[in-house]
């Protein structure tokens, strides 16, 4: 099943002719989600040929311009399309009412409804999660309510030893009960352990998004060991001042937080419109966190029961 990662947008404030404004593509075990929403998110997943109709999650970390100008051009686009699915939104108070606002103005009426999630700025918490999913919520530190946000696989299933169950001449109508951890009794009354007849289910993985932030190691407790992490490093440490000033990290502190967290790839974005070699970035991130990457648009990132790929995307 897929756990995948697009980039759309990976520019900071100001966009520059060939970086958008923040905005992520996941897909994850087919549950297509947007992360962040910036102006000309649409635009990106026409280009890169991801489907607005299979997004029923989009998740806002906070209301920068950034992150979110683009969604209400989304929504008008799903519902000029005739969508009729609900949507599942997550963001800051304050998010719905700039949605009803425009559309109150511009006399639209959606033909799907919406149902809003605010996120809080105080405690970090579940904000949805279904049998195979869940995604977390975390308050993290910038000049307004932000949020970064965690999306784990629930523990898999154990899969089951073939080899054992046709010695044990296990019927296959029990092998549900056995991958969901149960013990196997004979019709003579003897029990076979679960462990003898499975095998220990494939690890779950998981994917941590940081958007803006001021460097705080402290929020290494909710990401610890994820297969994923991508967070905003919006200068160089030379400005590291500056990240204090605007409330934001540096590449050299992303790559603190990863090697911290123990994670097992970072991805770091929100580059300032300032660098256009971005070289420069992700040497700095590497020099204390070698497994790093750069958010660059179209990238694709996978990750696999045992390591973390990508690719680039070709159009």
């Amino acid at each position: 099943m897929p756990f995948e990662v697009t980039i759309l947008g990976s520019s900071s404030a100001t966009p520059t002719t060939n970086r958008h404004p923040s905005a992520q593509y996941l897909n994850l075990r087919d549950y297509c989600m947007l992360v962040d929403c910036g102006e000309g998110t649409q635009i990106q997943m026409l280009r890169y040929k991801l489907k607005y109709n299979r997004l029923n999650h989009i998740f806002i970390s906070h209301l920068h311009a950034d992150h979110y100008l683009g969604l209400s051009a989304l929504l008008y686009t799903m519902n000029f399309h005739h969508r009729e699915n609900d949507l599942f939104i997550a963001g800051p108070p304050g998010l719905k009412e700039i949605i009803d606002v425009q559309f109150q103005h511009s006399q639209t009426r959606l033909r799907f409804k919406i149902h809003f999630f605010e996120t809080s700025s105080t405690k970090s918490e579940i904000i949805w999660e279904n049998d195979e999913l869940t995604v977390q919520s975390i308050p993290i530190r910038h000049r307004i309510h932000t949020c970064a946000f965690v999306f784990r696989e629930k523990e898999l299933e154990r899969k089951i030893n073939s080899e054992q169950c046709v010695f044990y001449k296990i019927p296959f109508a029990c092998y549900d009960m056995l991958k969901a951890g149960e013990d196997f009794l004979t019709p003579e009354g003897k029990v076979i352990k679960n462990e003898v007849l499975t095998l220990d289910p494939l690890p779950s993985r998981s994917y941590a998004y940081f958007s803006d932030t001021i460097f705080d190691l402290s929020f290494t407790e909710y990401i610890q060991g994820v297969d994923l992490l991508y967070h905003e490093s919006t200068f160089l440490h030379e400005l590291a001042e500056r990240a204090v000033e605007t409330f934001h990290t540096t590449a050299l502190q992303a790559g603190k937080m990863a090697r911290a967290a123990g994670v097992k790839k970072l991805i770091i974005g929100h580059f300032s419109a300032r660098y256009s070699n971005l070289n420069l970035l992700l040497d700095e991130a590497r020099s204390v966190f070698e497994q790093t990457e750069l958010a660059l648009e179209g990238r694709s990132f996978f990750v696999e029961y045992t390591d973390v790929i990508f690719e680039q995307l070709y159009v």
